[in-house]
């Protein structure tokens, strides 16, 4: 069966998506080409998924006829790019999909002249298929590609998308964001235990919480502002707690956390 898909990098969210792509049936195992440099990991997903896999990642662009998906670390762009150099000589044209933060589309571009470019950022919930990924299109992209590339980040999740000068900011806050959410969870456990909850219970509470406020905001579209007056009543505990949050500036640590984040973003595409 012919090559389709091609993944340059197999590590948590290359394997993320491939897993999806996989289990739900978007390419089959044969049609898939891993290129993994370490040999723990090269061997993992060969028995676990039953692709091919192999350490040259000009193979892949010769073998995937449809999309090549870059998975890498963005510090690593350059050495890869100058590697594939002389196999983008040759007449091939699949779909080029970068998940590398900070990485142009023009940079992206220039390592691959004349080849269709999507420059995307998912975050880590796509290892559950919860997450978010946003997406900007090159120049030479047709609606063929646009499709191929929504068909395979809906596999992990919902697609949105955005101009490239709001990527910076998407990974702030998308791409960042579960990091910050995970630090509230772990906070919220921890008041739980300091007001005298047993670990576990607090554990669950905080989580739980967290979950279902987010279902319920998802389901009813409401704006977070009229549950959060939905649940504070007048001289009530909600309000109280609420008042110590803005005297601890709770509100503004997490813009300044999305506008650092995003900061670094653009620091890294430089």
């Amino acid at each position: 069966m012919t090559i389709k898909f091609g993944l340059i990098g197999g590590g948590v969210m290359g394997e993320a998506l491939l897993s999806r792509l996989i289990a739900r049936e978007i390419y089959q195992p044969s049609e898939v080409i891993v290129s993994e440099p370490l040999a723990t990991r090269q061997s993992y997903l060969r028995q676990k998924y039953n692709v091919t896999v192999t350490t040259d990642n000009g193979v892949v662009f010769t073998e995937a006829s449809e999309v090549v998906f870059l998975a890498i670390k963005p510090q690593v762009f350059s050495a890869i790019a100058q590697e594939l150099a002389d196999i983008l000589t040759i007449k091939i044209s699949p779909l080029v999909i970068s998940i590398l933060a900070g990485v142009s589309l023009s940079q992206l571009e220039s390592a691959f002249p004349q080849l269709p470019v999507i420059r995307a950022m998912p975050n880590t919930p796509a290892t559950v298929g919860a997450g978010i990924t946003a997406m900007c299109l090159g120049a030479y992209t047709s609606l063929k590609h646009h499709k191929i590339a929504h068909q395979v980040f809906s596999a992990v999740g919902e697609v949105v998308e955005v101009s490239e000068m709001l990527m910076d900011a998407v990974t702030g806050l998308s791409g960042s964001g579960p990091a910050y959410v995970a630090l509230m969870v772990e906070s919220l456990a921890d008041g739980g235990v300091a007001a005298g909850l047993p670990r576990g219970i607090a554990n669950q509470l905080a989580l739980q919480t967290v979950l279902g406020t987010a279902k319920l905001l998802q389901d009813n579209k409401i704006h977070p502002a009229e549950l959060k007056d939905r649940v504070t009543s007048p001289g009530g505990t909600t309000i109280a707690g609420i008042a110590q949050l803005e005297r601890a500036g709770f509100r503004s640590a997490l813009i300044e956390a999305v506008k650092a984040a995003t900061l670094r973003s653009q620091e890294l595409g430089k």
